[in-house]
């Protein structure tokens, strides 16, 4: 628009609100984006009319324009938020925060976890941030005053904020004095001319020389400041906005098949029937939560990696195809099973923490409290539910990269991580697979308890595996896969070898649904743009391909008898559709209402036996009759819940899984899965455990043929009449179980770990770290959360940092014991070395922590605390000069810029870093604090001092909760400066404490002790222990020289490696580990930090070695084993 043009829009503006067109003025306004009226602005912020601000705003600029814009419109919507929350109306609030706040959480993932726990809160001025958050009207105020400068300080509003100085009526004047000239070209000019029309040129007839009088004028109102918008966010899920309509007729599932396919009769589904069939009904699935903002990559990946493990059976039994037995369900149909709402699973009997997000759970077919985990960092987890226990964890690891394909070797080089997208049980339970979101498959054998094997590794697709599902076809055990690469893909569950490949989509595929129907077998597709596809496997094409409803992004399942197909899914634009299909017709049956239209994700679905359809959408589970299509009823699950969360039901309908929003799991259960829960919780870990003489090592159940019956496992469920039903367990045994809380079971009789001793080098893995600096005792040892780095701390107050690269020897540039690592320092040279007091050294208690993203540190050596910048070790800040001095810290595990800090004057001071305020100070103890760690699942601090005394301290007002003095053996005299130290769980329940005499496990928030553990005195003393990454060991130094490595949940000993093994033979002086650390990612590797100043890596021998010896079973019954000569003293 040319200057004039820009002009007149101003007098235009100026004309308007003089005739006090006022709703006019601002649309113009807003519409050509001249002018940012401040004061309107100011009017309508003051007035809470958040839409009409926001619809201003969007005239001058977007939300992601610049940092200025997003702060502006961040303030608002938290203004939004936080009035509704005053008011009590969180389902407004909830709105909010899904509609309109949820756009922020990609800037700030945090902070938007910090508003979303607002709701959990009575009065959210409980926030230490909103403490001080007056009546609405102030608020408004203050936030005035700061959308003020922020628009002032927007580029974007440069020139915009001042109207042009003009005279009164501006407009009128200009009118005036072209009429006056139109009057004086007249031929004939009147004295007083007669104006009625502005539509065409004046003319008169007579002279007249007389001028029309300018009107008065009138300043427009005062400036005005203005705000930006966010884009509409129909952008939560992957999807770009294309409108697609409901399909509502398919006209049938199948086309004329063509002459070279065989014959079908008139059947359910027109599909041809393969040479054999065999009965077994597909469990229905949940689909996957995986981000679909794929690259789309166009390379071969069809090499499979052929690693078969040992089952535990014969090779008679290995030699024959797989022989897996069907899963069978309850053969009532649908029209005749009675239930009513009580049947459904709604109340939460359990709460398990996982640490990382859940991307997919399945619960085992016939174990039914045993839940298979998968998560977005590429871990997963088996977890007995009842008890609360996780029985396996394992990280994303790829078995053997050399067979790779070369896309994925440099997809693994660039980034050595990958999300679960699928995992999944097959019919028996004795297989389970994991398809990653980079190329690869695993598949496992499941032997119970722990004992979880790697079968198979295949490099499936390019890209990511959407979905994993098992199938017999011809009675093969089988699993199929599809992904990113538009392909489904079927292998042999035994061999690996790929059995077919079917392709036709025409974008990546997103699940698969295989099934049976007499003897029909075959598979469903869906792909990402809604297109279904059903294939026989014959490689013979495609039989079906229509639209799912809303063209949505969609996953298809059966339900229990396998005789009624439903699909769920999400559209582009955020619309959610759960439906159930005519098969016969291939359309569309039956509508369900209660969907939200602005789901966030794919929304999630199951079946529940032949009755019930559940879906998580819109912060909760929703429930539907199957023969109803309107929304039977609702739960929140106490709150906590994503807004499409991630679930799954067990077979019996009585346990749902839901994921939350704090990277943990609900389990909601009926009446009867209430029982469940009390009568396995009663076990504590007993059951999942297998003590011995109970659990064979073989598959569960059968998986490779029918085992016999003195090598089997019962895994079934007996009939349930009550609270103190009669439960066979997986140990096999068979006992009314009193009510009593789950503990940490003991197992002093029989030991499932011998006792390994190793004393020489050629026994384990070792590598001393290079250092070139000055070597001072290591008093403080951390692993990076990468895994590729280890900081040390040492007495003389410097850091040091090795830093493992990528090379041909080491790929993924992990910290390992093979390649040495470089003793890493910027090219400034600066070293990190912390603020030091003279005095007594022994005074001085070393702390440091690091941040989540490895990028600070935070570390204090009797002196000031300082923090450091790990890439170029520069002092960012110290702060908190002594005394008194900090002997422990720890991040605030939702917030960065809380601490928690011990100090040597037996206090703890929370301390603000972003307002430099310690925010409250505890008192506690009696002498210094030398532990802390937080637990975001309790909302409880946990610490412990020198005077060996626990304290649990509540972080949402910092009162003490709870306080236990360690029990200290007889014999040990209290050493006033032993540092005792807490480590919690990844339960984040179970607190290990480690102190000079003893190991012990105790339960918060009460601190009730579980287990104790203490050495024999030829040991000496413990300095320090931590669990493995895992939870499942417990790595423990002494002052002797040796390291210990006991089991994390009964204390047993399993490993102890003396110091012969990797310390110098002849040590000029007496040397040991003072301190230790835990790989983040690989369970069996640790490292020491000595007291000559070394740092050695160890890990156990063998590519894929363990620490201890299982012993093989005897007579078909579990592990049995005595403890070696000499072992230290058995946990109490």
């Amino acid at each position: 628009m040319s200057s004039l043009s820009r002009e007149l829009v101003f007098l235009i503006l100026q004309f308007l609100d003089e005739e006090k067109f006022k709703d006019t003025v601002h649309r113009l306004e807003k519409e050509s984006g001249f002018y940012f009226n401040m004061r309107y602005f100011e009017d309508s912020v003051t007035a809470g009319e958040w839409d009409d601000v926001e619809k201003y705003l969007s005239g001058f600029t977007k939300v992601d324009d610049n940092r200025y814009s997003m702060k502006i419109f961040f303030e608002i919507r938290k203004q939004k938020y936080l009035e509704a929350l005053d008011k009590k109306d969180n389902a407004k609030a909830v709105e909010i925060l899904v509609k309109e706040l949820k756009v922020f959480s990609t800037f700030n993932e945090e902070l938007f976890k910090e508003i979303t726990m607002l709701l959990t809160l009575t009065n959210f001025r409980e926030n230490e941030q909103l403490s001080k958050y007056g009546d609405t009207k102030s608020a408004r105020g203050i936030m005035l005053g700061e959308l003020k400068k922020l628009i002032e300080a927007n580029p974007l509003f440069r020139d915009k904020l001042q109207f042009p100085t003009l005279k009164n009526s501006r407009l009128r004047t200009l009118i005036n004095q072209s009429l006056n000239w139109q009057h004086q070209l007249c031929k004939n000019p009147r004295p007083n001319p007669d104006i009625k029309t502005l539509f065409i040129d004046h003319s008169c007839g007579h002279p007249n020389g007389s001028h029309v009088a300018s009107p008065a004028t009138n300043h427009l109102m005062g400036s005005a400041p203005k705000v930006g918008g966010f884009p509409p966010l129909g952008a939560h899920g992957p999807f770009q906005p294309t409108p697609a309509p409901l399909t509502t007729s398919l006209a049938g599932w199948m086309p004329n098949p063509s002459v070279s396919h065989p014959a079908v009769s008139a059947g359910p589904i027109g599909l041809g029937a393969p040479n054999s069939a065999v009965s077994m009904l597909k469990h229905p699935r949940t689909p996957p939560t995986n981000s679909l903002a794929m690259d789309y990559q166009t390379a071969d990946s069809e090499s499979v990696l052929k690693r078969p493990r040992p089952f535990g059976i014969s090779d008679g039994v290995n030699n024959h195809p797989v022989n897996v037995l069907p899963v069978t369900y309850p053969g009532q149909g649908h029209a005749h099973a009675s239930f009513s709402t009580d049947d459904l699973p709604k109340n939460v009997g359990r709460v398990l923490s996982q640490g990382s997000a859940i991307k997919s759970m399945d619960f085992h077919p016939v174990q039914q409290t045993m839940l298979l985990v998968g998560t977005n960092v590429g871990d997963i987890a088996i977890w007995e539910v009842g008890s609360r226990d996780k029985l396996v964890s394992r990280s994303f690891k790829v078995w053997d990269l050399a067979v790779c394909t070369a896309n994925l070797q440099a997809s693994l080089a660039s980034e050595y991580t990958a999300a679960v997208n699928r995992v999944v049980w097959s019919p028996d339970g004795g297989l389970l697979g994991v398809a990653y979101s980079k190329h690869i498959v695993h598949i496992y054998s499941y032997h119970g308890g722990n004992d979880l094997r790697n079968h198979l590794e295949v490099d499936a697709h390019a890209g990511n595996v959407n979905d994993l599902a098992f199938s017999l076809p011809n009675q093969q055990l089988c699993f199929v896969t599809c992904g990113e690469d538009k392909t489904i893909k079927v292998w042999d569950a035994v061999t690996g070898n790929k059995l077919h490949t079917f392709e036709g989509h025409e974008a990546p595929v997103y699940s698969v649904c295989p099934h049976q129907k007499e003897n029909i077998q075959f598979i469903f597709s869906t792909a990402v743009d809604g297109k279904i596809k059903a294939w026989l496997y014959d490689n013979m094409g495609s039989r079906v391909d229509y639209d799912a409803p809303g063209r949505s992004c969609t996953a298809m399942a059966y339900c229990a008898d396998g005789t009624r197909l439903f699909s769920c899914g999400t559209s582009k634009e955020g619309e959610s559709f759960i439906v159930e299909w005519n098969e016969s017709e291939g359309a569309v049956k039956r509508t369900y209402h209660g969907l939200g239209k602005r789901s966030v994700g794919v929304v999630q679905f199951d079946t529940m036996k032949n009755k019930f359809l559940v879906a998580g959408d819109e912060f909760q589970v929703k429930f539907w009759d199957m023969d109803s299509v309107d929304l039977l009823t609702t739960t929140h699950a106490d709150g906590g819940l994503p807004s499409s969360p991630c679930l799954r039901i067990n077979k019996e309908g009585t346990l749902l899984a839901v994921s939350t929003t704090e990277n943990g799991i609900k389990i909601l259960a009926n009446a009867e899965g209430s029982r469940i829960l009390h009568s396995m919780a009663n076990r504590g870990l007993e059951s999942s455990r297998a003590p011995p003489g109970s659990v064979a090592k073989g598959p569960i159940v059968g998986a490779f043929g029918t085992p016999s019956s003195s090598t089997g496992m019962s895994l079934s469920m007996a009939d349930r009449s009550g609270p103190g039903a009669s439960v066979t367990g997986m140990n096999g045994d068979n006992r009314s179980l009193p009510d009593v809380k789950p503990r940490i079971p003991d197992e002093d009789k029989s030991k499932i770990w011998k006792l390994t001793e190793i004393s020489e080098r050629s026994h384990l893995r070792t590598m001393r770290l290079p250092d070139s600096l000055v070597q001072a005792r290591v008093v403080k040892l951390i692993y990076t959360n990468s895994g590729s780095a280890i900081l040390a701390l040492a007495e003389n107050a410097l850091h040091k940092l090795w830093k493992w690269q990528k090379t041909e020897r080491n790929l993924l540039g992990k910290a390992n014991s093979n390649v040495p690592p470089q003793l890493w320092q910027p090219s400034s040279g600066v070293v990190m070395t912390n603020d030091t007091r003279e005095g007594n050294k022994e005074d001085v208690v070393p702390c440091f922590a690091l941040s989540k993203n490895d990028s600070y540190v935070m570390s204090a050596s009797g002196g000031k605390i300082s923090l450091f910048n790990m890439m170029t070790f520069k002092t960012m800040t110290t702060f908190m000069a002594p005394p008194p001095a900090a002997t422990s810290l720890a991040f605030h595990p939702q917030d960065n810029n809380i601490i928690a800090i011990g100090m040597d004057d037996s206090s703890i001071q929370i301390y603000n870093v972003r307002v430099d305020e310690v925010k409250s100070k505890l008192k506690g103890h009696q002498k210094r604090v030398t532990g802390l760690a937080f637990s975001n699942v309790l909302n409880v601090l946990v610490s412990s001092g020198a005077d060996s005394q626990l304290c649990v301290w509540s972080m949402d007002g910092w009162e003490k909760q709870a306080s236990k003095q360690i029990q200290i053996p007889s014999g040990h005299s209290p050493n006033p400066l032993a540092h005792t130290r807490v480590q919690f769980h990844q339960d984040q329940t179970h607190v290990l404490v480690v102190h000079a005499s003893q190991l012990a496990i105790y339960e918060a928030p009460k601190l009730e002790s579980m287990k104790q553990w203490i050495p024999k005195e030829s040991s000496g003393s413990v300095t320090d222990a931590v669990y493995s990454c895992d939870s499942q060991s417990i790595y423990a130094a002494f002052d002797d020289g040796s390291v210990s490595i006991l089991t994390a949940t009964t204390l047993q000993l399993k490993c102890r490696i003396g110091p012969s093994s990797y310390l110098p033979s002849n040590p000029s002086s007496r040397v040991y580990p003072a301190t230790i650390a835990a790989h983040p990612s690989e369970p069996n590797q640790f490292a020491v930090g000595l007291t000559d100043g070394g740092v050695h890596v160890i890990e156990p021998p063998g590519p894929e070695g363990k620490w201890g010896t299982s012993p093989p079973p005897e007579n078909g019954a579990g592990p049995s084993v005595s403890s070696a000569p000499g072992s230290d003293q058995q946990p109490r």
